[in-house]
């Protein structure tokens, strides 16, 4: 039998113990460690670059002032926040200044998971979900914009589900951080979405206060709608999400917009089977709102891999309470233990400080070289070219570097038929699409990765010259009387 409500008797106390503490340490100690790789995505250089563009001139950009292909085009950056604290970060601290704030509000963001969690469930249940998260919020645990979001979202969604667990209309505090998130990422529209089903949810569990409840949620509802607007774009910045969801084939040829692929064991395969054999081994229920979330959530992250930390940290905290009932969770506040003294926690931030800059003394952090093609557009610079095609991953760079690209990771600005063409041009698909848009932009030359089909093609075409390789980047000018530099090869058994 489903379940109506997800009534606890937990609901009427805090609990608290040193297990989000330890995790939020943890998780930023192991990333600190792996720091490099927390840059390894070509946005983070023109994110950075953006932010430090923010700060000289005092304004947010309208238009874009970066590219050749779409210079004076109307463009908004809704996470104009986040991009300012990378920039400060790395004037301060180099490339050590990013990896810091990503790997700090990654653990925090866990930390604060751990905790709403563990309002509900035993520890070593939390810790399952916690280790769940990391495994499908890996891929994408990067030094970009939605990270420092995360710990936002987690803190407002577990705020909602609260108010939700208790039959109550949410704290008028939490929105403040709608606000905050509207000027971090633009993934504060999913949470003004969420709060229509969450405050349904609750409503439906008090039959004697439903209608009274339901009218208090509406009207946290439209707060937090209006709350919103409280950025640099206003109501133009939930626009801007949209438009992003409008890229349609476009967001299939960039891989953290693809579709989960199911042709490999994965991360998600992995939770989702542990997932439904908790659920057919404890015969675990939920309320129908509860379902009808925990399917979006999971439509999404199917859609697009980027949503899977949106799964990763929201269903625990949707499915929490009523999971508690049926396997067990803590006992109530009634001798529960104390919150870590502030001594506990002063002397774990210390360490972790310390730590940090004991460790980012001893090593350099560093972008990947294959996101940063130094030698090949040093190179270019010196050509005196102006208008370069460019691969995709290399557009952060050559922004970084102030040379003006021809595309780049700011995908709702070009448009979804731009960014299909040109996937498909340096793909060969066909080759006639390459010489096409190298025409029709006039492109002076090419920087693309060597193992690209195109840059072997213009290997051997006339009027294009090959000027500098190396493993990562190849570049090519238009040189109309160069003849090509290598023979097409032949197989005789053809």
């Amino acid at each position: 039998m489903t379940i109506l409500t997800a009534e606890t008797t937990n609901s009427a106390g805090t609990r608290h113990s040193l297990l989000p503490l330890w995790v939020g340490l943890v998780v930023y100690a192991v990333l600190m460690s792996v720091g490099d790789r927390l840059l390894n995505d070509p946005d983070t250089l023109w994110q950075i670059t953006l932010g430090q563009w923010i700060i000289d001139h005092r304004a947010v950009p309208h238009s874009d002032v970066y590219s050749f292909t779409m210079a004076g085009q109307p463009w908004i950056s809704t996470q104009w926040l986040a991009q300012v604290l990378l920039a400060v970060s790395y004037t301060v601290g180099g490339w050590a200044g990013p990896v810091v704030v990503a790997a700090g509000s990654l653990g925090l963001t866990l930390a604060l998971f751990a905790r709403a969690l563990g309002r509900r469930l035993r520890d070593s249940t939390t810790l399952v979900f916690v280790i769940a998260a990391v495994i499908l919020m890996a891929p994408h645990m990067v030094a970009r914009p939605h990270v420092m979001a995360m710990p936002v979202m987690v803190a407002w969604v577990a705020g909602l589900m609260n108010a939700a667990d208790r039959r109550a209309a949410p704290s008028l505090w939490l929105l403040p951080l709608i606000a905050l998130w509207a000027n971090l990422h633009g993934g504060f529209v999913l949470g003004i979405a969420l709060v229509a089903p969450i405050g349904l949810d609750a409503a439906l569990g008090a039959p004697a206060r439903r209608w009274s409840l339901l009218l208090r949620w509406a009207g946290f509802g439209v707060l937090a709608l209006i709350v919103s607007f409280a950025n640099p774009y206003g109501w133009e910045a939930i626009l801007a999400s949209r438009r992003i969801l409008d890229l349609g084939a476009a967001l299939a040829t960039i891989g953290e917009w693809a579709p989960t692929d199911f042709s490999r064991f994965g991360p998600l395969e992995l939770v989702l089977l542990a997932g439904l054999g908790l659920a057919l081994w404890r015969g675990v229920t939920l309320p129908p709102m509860r379902i009808l979330m925990l399917l979006g959530l999971l439509h999404m992250a199917l859609s697009a891999n980027r949503n899977l930390e949106v799964l990763a940290l929201l269903a625990p905290l949707i499915v929490a309470a009523p999971l508690a009932r049926q396997i067990g969770g803590v006992e109530t506040a009634d001798g529960a233990p104390a919150q870590p003294a502030f001594s506990v926690v002063a002397t774990a931030l210390s360490l972790a400080i310390a730590g940090t800059l004991a460790f980012a003394t001893l090593h350099s952090f560093a972008p990947p070289r294959e996101q940063t093609p130094a030698e090949a557009v040093a190179k270019l610079k010196t050509l005196g070219v102006q208008r370069v095609f460019n691969d995709y991953d290399f557009g952060g760079y050559l922004i970084a570097s102030g040379v003006s690209p021809f595309i780049d990771g700011r995908t709702e600005l070009y448009g979804e038929r731009f960014v299909v063409e040109q996937n498909a041009a340096v793909r060969l698909r066909p080759p006639e699409k390459l010489f096409r848009l190298l025409d029709d932009y006039n492109i002076d030359a090419t920087l693309l990765r060597t193992e690209d089909g195109a840059t072997r093609l213009l290997d051997h075409v006339d009027g294009w010259e090959k000027v500098y390789s190396d493993d990562v980047a190849t570049i090519h000018v238009r040189k109309p009387g160069a003849a090509h530099t290598a023979e097409p090869k032949v197989d005789p058994a053809r």
